[in-house]
């Protein structure tokens, strides 16, 4: 049995938001009629992971756990398990979760359940090195120091598919469709089914459209402080999957899954409040603020290595390069999506910065902390932005191209000491390893390892688990 946390009573919950024990919690969930809960986290890789839940027994099961083994964080999704990489523990002890009860949701599409992300711990109760939550975590600590709290507001593509012939294609072919709702886009109305069930989910969706690509969707998310946007980008992502399965369709956050079409991203809008809650990244005169401006210069200093996170996989780099609307260099500019960090034009409380680089298969935790490591050493040493650019960016010789592979990207990764030294632990050294080993099977496997074409390792490795 797993021990008790110090300076917690027995049954007590986590993030309680008042409603004290367990057994408080478990009479309050029966009196929504929900029985189950499924609590859920995200592995390194963003999947989501998780256990059911019988709330009749939720004094006794999530007392002290449940326990998951701590192979999880290296474990492929070939079902590989990486022994003793990253610095983790060869014997694969257990990891202790803490059921959080300011995330439970009813879930709209499954009556009498409800979803509820947990916290990962060591055995003892001290903080995993390796939980993405406890990851971003540790980033906003480090801004809660200085009085400031990110603010960040995500957005999401994917595309949504189905089998024909024993093959997924997309549910419809029909270009130029961008920025379109209804049959035309949406002859089944799985989309539009979707967008109920997110509204119903009460993740902050608050809008949604067919997107560039055909069969390609997105739904926006209020913005809100870090740790909370995060958990609702991982329940948007966690629901576009489940809902999609359950009316025979997939729904998929895969970079780039088709060569004829563009790929899916994940952007982030972010800023910083001050303790009052106002906004630190524009002056009155309408110009960005020091602030600001040393949150992109941190953010550019650092793009070479947090590539790594916002771009995971083989996949996400045939999205990126030159004339694609995805970034290629390490560069900013005002309202200008060629470049890797836009300033849109809203400015007063609106005024942000978004980070355009991010592919859909990445983790959000894990691009929301690393983006905020970084612009946080921008903050602390006081960086300077370079010039801003103008016009078609991609010509901007003045700006590094970012990496274009994924070995490239976790090179960068591993020189950056700054990343190394803010981020927890051996937290760094698990994800190389998960993704270097990626990397060696791709190479070992693909006849020509350098295509810039979708490979069919490619669409088994990532197309059904993002």
């Amino acid at each position: 049995m797993a021990r008790q946390r110090k300076g917690e009573q027995e049954g007590a919950v986590h993030g309680s938001g008042g409603q004290g024990s367990l057994g408080d919690l478990r009479g309050w969930l029966q009196a929504q009629g929900i029985d189950i809960v499924r609590l859920i986290f995200p592995d390194l890789l963003g999947i989501t992971r998780s256990k059911d839940l019988l709330v009749s027994q939720l004094e006794r099961s999530a007392a002290h756990g449940p326990a998951f083994c701590q192979g999880t964080w290296i474990t492929t999704t070939r079902g590989g398990v990486l022994l003793g990489e990253g610095n983790t523990e060869e014997s694969l002890p257990d990891m202790v979760s803490r059921l959080d009860s300011t995330t439970i949701r009813p879930i709209p599409w499954i009556p009498g359940v409800a979803y509820a992300i947990a916290d990962i711990d060591n055995p003892d109760g001290t903080r995993s090195d390796f939980a993405p939550r406890s990851v971003l975590r540790s980033v906003l600590e480090g801004y809660a120091a200085l009085g400031l709290t990110p603010i960040c507001g995500p957005e999401l593509e994917f595309y949504l598919a189905h089998q024909v012939d024993g093959t997924w294609q997309r549910l419809i072919n029909k270009t130029g469709r961008v920025y379109m709702t209804g049959s035309l886009v949406d002859p089944d109305d799985h989309f539009l089914h979707l967008l109920r069930m997110t509204d119903r989910l009460n993740i902050g969706a608050f809008a949604g459209n067919h997107e560039f690509c055909p069969s390609q969707y997105e739904i926006n998310l209020w913005h809100s402080d870090a740790l909370d946007a995060a958990d609702r980008t991982f329940l948007l992502k966690t629901a576009v999957k489940d809902v999609s399965a359950t009316r025979g369709i997939m729904g998929t956050f895969m970079g780039k899954p088709w060569d004829d079409e563009g790929g899916s991203g994940f952007h982030l809008h972010f800023s910083v409040n001050d303790a009052s809650g106002r906004n630190l990244m524009g002056m009155p005169d309408g110009q960005l603020s020091p602030v600001a401006l040393q949150m992109i210069a941190g953010v550019i200093a650092h793009a070479p290595a947090i590539a790594a996170f916002t771009n995971p996989t083989i996949n996400a780099y045939k999205r990126l390069g030159p004339d694609t609307l995805a970034p290629y260099r390490a560069n900013w500019g005002y309202d200008n999506r060629s470049t890797m960090v836009r300033v849109p034009p809203e400015r007063g409380q609106g005024t942000r910065l978004e980070m355009r680089i991010g592919d859909g298969a990445a983790n959000p935790y894990i691009v929301i902390a690393a983006i905020l490591a970084a612009a946080l050493d921008g903050i602390r040493q006081q960086m300077t932005a370079p010039p801003a650019a103008e016009g078609w960016a991609y010509q901007d010789e003045a700006s590094v191209i970012l990496p274009m592979t994924l070995a490239d990207a976790l090179s960068a990764l591993e020189a950056d000491t700054v990343l190394r030294d803010t981020l927890p632990g051996n937290f760094i050294d698990c994800f190389t390893a998960l993704k270097r080993d990626e990397v060696k099977r791709y190479t070992d496997e693909v006849t020509d390892p350098s295509t810039r074409s979708v490979t069919a390792w490619e669409i088994e490795e990532y197309l059904q688990d993002f």
